[in-house]
């Protein structure tokens, strides 16, 4: 068994807690939802419900998490709360998530197995590729 100063475990904690609550966070799909109608610019919270289609305080409820983890931001115009996306971080984010789902989830949203891999890659492979002369 490998033993670890107490900086590393301390390190390692912190950064599991970070990760977790990161991903914790990400892990609802109406958040997910909020994050990418944020995409397209701020909205308020009605904004929000119509796109999605939910009720105000459900959108309410997982604004909350969003906006303590710095995955958005909030200003306040008059007597409005507009919500927008930290785009720093989250198209970041996005375009990790878009590459994966490519390279490996290309059954639309289903992660292949690495036999299922496998045969993606052989099939694939077997393509014939055409040249264009110019």
């Amino acid at each position: 068994m490998k033993k670890y100063s107490a900086e590393v475990i301390q390190m390692k904690q912190g950064l599991s807690e970070t990760c977790h609550q990161f991903f914790s966070t990400l892990s609802n799909p109406t958040r997910l939802a909020i994050l990418e109608t944020l995409r397209d610019g701020p909205k308020n919270v009605t904004e929000i419900s119509k796109a999605l289609n939910q009720e105000q305080s459900m959108i309410s409820h997982n604004l909350k998490p969003l906006e303590v983890c710095r995955l958005i931001f909030s200003e306040r115009k008059k007597k409005e709360r507009f919500y927008y996306l930290n785009k720093e971080t989250m198209e970041k984010v996005f375009k990790i998530f878009a590459y994966h789902a490519e390279k490996y989830c290309p059954t639309k949203g289903k992660c292949l197995t690495n036999r299922g891999l496998h045969e993606q890659r052989k099939k694939n492979a077997s393509k014939p590729v055409y040249l264009a002369h110019h």
